[in-house]
């Protein structure tokens, strides 16, 4: 199991490798906002467990197992910023996925993804979410006026 660096450094080279024919070390540095040290030790360590191929000063590349968990990743991400937007919460959406992506398990990943496609199914279900969450906030506000 990769930590949650080397889980962002794969996904970034992921990312990247979708987009450009050659990925350097300032890429994923600049993507990331880190260090290009950081990125080095980051990516040897890839290279050891087989996710790309890293050789100092040269292109970066992706292989099969990296871009299959590269892909893995990015669809865990988009799955957490669907979940974060549909229910509503008042915060940046793109920092609560990158925080919540690497404490969840591929099981609670997989049941939120099917609350989020239920919702877009059930329009009638998620508008009641949606009223709810706006009563239960006035209740909440109601209640610390009258204390």
């Amino acid at each position: 199991m990769l930590s949650p660096s080397l889980e962002d450094y794969l996904e970034e080279v992921y990312r990247l490798s979708r987009n450009k024919k050659e990925i350097r070390v300032k890429d994923i540095a600049d993507c990331l906002g880190v260090s290009m040290p950081s990125v080095v030790k980051g990516l040897k360590k890839l290279h050891d467990l087989e996710y790309i191929v890293y050789r100092p000063y040269e292109k970066i590349y992706i292989l099969e197992k990296g871009e299959k968990e590269g892909k893995f990743l990015i669809e865990r991400n988009r799955i957490l910023r669907e979940f974060v937007e549909i229910i509503g919460s008042d915060c940046d959406v793109k920092q609560e996925a990158e925080a919540m992506e690497h404490y969840f398990t591929i099981s609670t990943i997989k049941c939120i993804e099917k609350l989020v496609k239920f919702f877009k199914e059930n329009s009638d279900v998620y508008e009641k979410f949606k009223n709810y969450k706006i009563q239960s906030s006035l209740e909440n506000v109601k209640g610390k006026t009258d204390s």
